[in-house]
Parts: C-alpha cells; structure tokens; sequence
C-alpha cells in the first residue's frame, strides 16, 4: 500500500511538471487551478506514505536515503503550500513541481527499494529524531529558496532582455522574489539552528563526529549567506545565484550522511 501511494503521489508531480513544460514549451502561461491540485493532491499520498512508513518503523521514516528523499520532497511542498499564498508566489508550484518530481523519482530509481529495518536496529532518541526532522525540514526550505532565486533570475533575464513571454506577467514581481528568497533562507536557518541545537542534545558527540562536522559546516555556509544579505554586501541577483549553488551542494552530499538506523543503509 505504501508504494502505492507514493507512485501516485510522484505521478501527480508529474501532471504538474507535464503542465509546466508544455506551458514554457508553448511560451503561453494560463494560470489554471489544475496545477494548485495536482500539488495538493500529491501532498496529501506523500503524508499518507509517511505516516504508514513511520507506523511500520515506530518512528520518524528518515532511517535511510530513500526516506529522507521524500521527506525533503514532503518538506518543500509543505513550505510552498504555507507560504506560496503568503508571498504571492502562486506560479512558485509550477517551479516546485519538477524538483519535487525529479527527488521523487530519483528515490524510486536510482535508489534501490529498501526493506524496512527492523525495529530492533533502530536507534530511539527523541533527540536524534528531532535533530533529523528539523534539518530535512530545513533543507526543504533551502529548497524553495533555491527555486525564489531561479524564478528571480528568470524575471531579471526577461527584464534585461527585453523579451517578455506571457510567463513573465504572471511571475511575482522581482522584488516580492527576493524578500521571499531572503526570508525562506532564513527560515531554514533558523530550522536548521534548533535541529543542531538537537543533535548536540543527542550526546556521544565523538561517535557522530562526521555527523555534526557536516551540519555545521552546512550550518556555517548559510550563516555567511545570511550575513552578507542583511550586510547589503551581495545584490539580489547574486543572493539568487548562491541560493540555488548552497542547495544544490547540499542536496549532492546527503548521499553520504549516516540516518538513524545504528547499521549504515545505503
């Protein structure tokens, strides 16, 4: 059942990202409510596949890189559907759509299915699930802050260029981009904060030594970020470039971390 609801939630990502495509493809954009459904819909299969993991575990499903995947994926349309009508990024779903996608299928695909670890084997610590939680969540948030960056960098080209699609007068406007890019980065910081804060509560701070080296190091980059926005010593379009670099440096590296499971998985 759980793989069944995860397949339809990936296949309501793609109706989502199929829309985009053809939209870009056709250089003609309809704002259309389909989209907004689809993104929803597949939301509501991705609870359902993380709820009955987490009741088959006994606990939070980040045990192995299958189930932090889509728990980023989980994490970023959570964040689109509480702040995407905030900030007037209504079109920010059509972006989302083909990241949530890809991190979906790349979790199907490319990472082999993985039987459930028993519960045995499992490490329980309301502290490491906290400080797990709340750095993937944060991570979801880095993620809608690298999409805020790519859409301002698609506004900005159009501007420069002189060479407006239909696209462009459904797009925010730059300005809205960049106070939410700046403000969805520091969300996540502050996220991301609290679940360090969590995994130095964990103890054994020596056996998970790579562990906190890697989240603070993640921790530190988007620090510097931070400090150089609200220190005006980077312009808008550059806030967007590093947005976007920052995650996807970190997006390519959690294939190396260690998850909750005692016995690395895969």
């Amino acid at each position: 059942m759980d793989r069944l609801l995860l397949i339809i939630s990936t296949f309501c990502f793609l109706f989502g990202f199929a829309y985009t495509m053809h939209a870009l493809g056709a250089r003609v954009y309809r704002h259309s409510p389909l989209n907004f459904f689809a993104i929803l819909t597949g939301f509501a299969f991705q609870s359902a596949f993380l709820y009955l993991r987490g009741q088959r575990l006994g606990r939070c499903p980040l045990s192995n890189l299958f189930e932090v995947l889509i728990f980023l994926s989980w994490s970023m349309v959570l964040l689109y559907l509480l702040t995407g009508p905030t900030y007037r990024l209504s079109l920010m779903g059509a972006f989302t759509s083909p990241l949530v996608f890809f991190l979906q299928i790349a979790a199907l695909l490319l990472v082999p299915w993985l039987d459930l670890p028993s519960r045995a084997k499992l490490t329980h610590n309301t502290w490491l699930e906290l400080h797990a939680a709340l750095s993937i969540i944060a991570y979801g948030a880095f993620a809608l802050a690298c999409v805020a960056g790519v859409m301002y960098l698609a506004q900005e080209r159009q501007l420069k260029s002189h060479n407006l699609h239909s696209i462009f007068y459904h797009l925010p406007p730059i300005r809205d981009l960049g106070v939410a890019n700046r403000r969805l980065l520091l969300a996540g910081f502050a996220l991301l904060s609290v679940g360090l804060g969590a995994g130095f509560a964990i103890g054994e701070i020596q056996s998970q030594w790579i562990k906190i080296l890697w989240s603070s190091g993640v921790w530190l980059l988007y620090a510097g970020l931070l400090v150089a926005i609200f220190l005006h010593k980077v312009s808008g379009r550059r806030v967007a470039w590093l947005s976007a670099c920052a995650f996807l440096v970190v997006l390519s590296t959690l294939w190396g971390l260690h998850f909750i499971a005692d016995s690395p998985q895969p």
